[in-house]
């Protein structure tokens, strides 16, 4: 064991040295995860975060450094930290996924993830992956190129400026991923945020926001900025519960990244990003007058006769600085907001901006798409019911799962599938079982739930494999969007459509010239899309939706990708500090 984590350090601090010497720099973080008061809505609330923040710091890197972070746990729940997005190529162990890749940090315990940042520019983000913890531990990984911000494909912006759409919540977030897990999905947040501010659209004395309130600036965040100027809006996703629409009254963006990956330049009104999603977006400050503009993120929901949620809606300000004096800036915070503009925002159950927005982004450095592909998979993505006392059948006693393929997930309870599978025991896991590459019945459009069964699903992938995906949204009417998130890899998404995927006909439409990289796919309600991906990185890999909802109620599955055949396609052994699980259990 000392030989192992001997050379897992000697790796690290030899990729470190290798990077000082070409400029690169090891970056070092200390986070501290504890319980603090923080006030939102003229309420107290106890909320576990980073460093006493929310959203917690960026992690601010270039091109190939190396991070270091020290997780100093001091709140009272287990948890990890994923580096969503950051591909960790033979470094599966700092992948942060809770009982897939390590146990859990426990309270009172530190931890320091190492990893490199290789192959990728643009943003990625952070978060807690024990449970929903997410929703309020998580902050932006922003990746700059080596060569500093003159060698953007695009014109050099002025600033840089993260922009995290959240939610609030004013419930104990351990016990709102008890309820997901057991099926109860009533539990909802108190308001969305931008930057952890849920804006002045909420007054105190009500649950919800509300149009015709209208409120102070001081609950929203301020983006200020001078006429004239680019500025580079870096968004992130990081809600548990809704995909959001983004728009900034008077102003247009221009998109050049998803997912830290360039995209062709596209100008729109409205950005659609669904959770776990990064954009990057260009914003010219050329509004006419120079004043006070709102940007507004409005969450989206399926249609009826889908149970219906409350409308999420949250916004900043976007605020000129030749726009009020200092002087009036106080008097303006607390009088009426209704001399700033607002944009028009979609409907909530406008699907097509959505699907068009993600339609209409293409990779700016194209790579090539692998024609031999080797592993075709069609994973249908669903709704079903399990009997609260595990039998076959059952009349109102079940509980709402999500699923894959009719497999609702379940996390292994004492062993973490990676170290299982490193050390030659996955048969040791007692719930595992291999994932079906088909939905054993495809959709058979009727409005009744199919019954599932829980299990740790894996599907066992040989090393350089091209896979190819279809994931398949419900076509009935009670359906809903899938962001459907991979760890460890990016993909191609080659195609996406409504309705039912057709193999013979719906190929004809895949891009195979520019398909945008993306590690999170939104898969649109009554609707496919279709990804391709080489598993080029061994270890074990978790695959789910980033709906908190989808997510801990089963919509997952796990990818154990073998290793190759050289010693740069082995997965080294693990750290030495490897958290254990002799003190964890599982909260099922």
């Amino acid at each position: 064991r000392a030989m192992a984590a001997m050379a897992v350090l000697v790796m690290f601090f030899v990729a470190a040295a290798l990077a000082a010497a070409g400029g690169a720099e090891l970056v070092e973080h200390t986070f501290v995860v504890s319980q603090v008061k923080l006030n939102r809505l003229c309420n107290d609330t106890l909320v576990t975060v980073v460093n006493g923040q929310f959203p917690g710091p960026a992690i601010e890197v270039n091109e190939g450094d190396s991070v270091a972070v020290q997780v100093v746990n001091k709140s009272p729940y287990g948890l990890t930290i994923h580096w969503h997005g950051v591909k960790l190529q033979l470094n599966c162990w700092a992948d942060g996924a809770g009982m897939i890749t390590q146990c859990p940090i426990q309270p009172n315990k530190n931890f320091t993830y190492r990893f490199d940042v290789a192959g990728q520019k643009g943003t990625l983000w952070w978060h807690a992956h024990v449970g929903s913890l997410r929703a309020s531990i998580h902050g932006a990984l922003i990746i700059r190129p080596r060569s500093g911000a003159s060698s953007y494909p695009f014109p050099k912006p002025d600033k840089e400026i993260p922009i995290v759409i959240g939610e609030w919540w004013e419930m104990d977030l351990d016990q709102l991923d008890k309820n997901l897990r057991n099926g109860y999905h009533l539990d909802m947040p108190r308001a969305a945020t931008i930057n952890g501010k849920p804006g002045d659209l909420y007054n105190c004395s009500v649950e919800l926001y509300n149009l015709n309130f209208t409120g102070t600036v001081k609950d929203s965040n301020i983006v200020k900025v001078e006429h004239g100027k680019t500025y580079l809006l870096r968004i992130v996703n990081a809600a548990l519960s809704s995909e959001y629409y983004l728009k900034i009254a008077g102003h247009k963006f221009t998109v050049v990244a998803a997912d830290a990956n360039y995209v062709k330049p596209y100008i729109t009104d409205v950005i659609a990003i669904a959770p776990g999603e990064t954009v990057d977006a260009l914003l010219v400050t050329d509004a006419h007058p120079a004043g006070r503009y709102y940007m507004v993120a409005k969450a989206s929901q399926s249609p009826k006769p889908v149970p219906q949620i409350p409308l999420f809606i949250t916004r900043g300000i976007v605020q000129y600085s030749e726009g009020p004096r200092k002087e009036e800036e106080k008097a303006l915070s607390d009088s009426s907001t209704s001399s700033i503009m607002a944009p028009e925002m979609p409907d909530e159950h406008d699907a097509a901006t959505s699907f068009y927005f993600h339609g209409n982004l293409t990779s700016l450095q194209p790579q090539p798409v692998p024609a031999n592909v080797h592993e075709h998979l069609f994973y249908a993505l669903d709704g079903g019911f399990f009997c609260r006392k595990g039998e076959s059948s059952c009349n109102n006693d079940t509980n709402m799962m999500g699923m894959v393929n009719n497999v609702s997930f379940q996390l292994p309870t004492t062993t973490p599938l990676l170290q299982a599978h490193y050390h030659g025991n996955m048969s040791s896991i007692g719930t595992l079982r291999e994932l079906p590459d088909r939905a054993p019945r495809m959709f058979n459009y009727s409005e009744t739930l199919e019954p599932t069964s829980k299990a740790t699903s894996v599907r066992r992938l040989r090393y350089n494999a091209t896979v190819e995906i279809v994931f398949q949204s419900p076509v009935l009417a009670d359906t809903y969007a899938n962001p459907m998130h991979l760890h460890g890899h990016d993909f191609l998404v080659l195609a996406q459509g409504f309705g039912q995927y057709n193999a013979e006909t719906d190929v004809a439409t895949y891009n195979l010239v520019d398909p945008p990289v993306r590690n999170t796919v939104h898969v649109p309600l009554f609707g496919w899309a279709a990804v391709r991906f080489v598993t080029n990185n061994p270890g074990v890999w978790f695959m789910h939706c980033h709906f908190g909802h989808h997510s801990s109620s089963g919509m997952a599955a796990a990818f154990v990708v073998e290793n190759g055949p050289t010693l740069d396609s082995t997965l080294p052994p693990p750290p030495e500090d490897f958290p254990s699980c002799k003190t964890y259990n599982s909260r099922v």
